[in-house]
């Protein structure tokens, strides 16, 4: 299967928690990513629920 190319920006404190959480799973960035969006899809179609209207606003990060 073809990859899509797509541009991705990240505030640097979230691009940073996630390399570290990549290096901890043995992962790129990117492959992390790839694989938390896949999971995310993943549940989403085992519960049938849609995503919340409000996720356009930005999150709350407790970081």
């Amino acid at each position: 299967m073809a990859k899509k190319q797509i541009p991705l920006r990240l505030n640097e404190e979230l691009y940073n928690r996630i390399a570290a959480w990549a290096e901890d799973d043995f992962r790129s960035v990117n492959g992390q990513i790839e694989y938390l969006l896949t999971e995310c899809v993943r549940q989403r179609k085992k519960n049938g629920k849609y995503v919340p209207e409000d996720l356009d606003e930005a999150p709350e990060l407790d970081l």
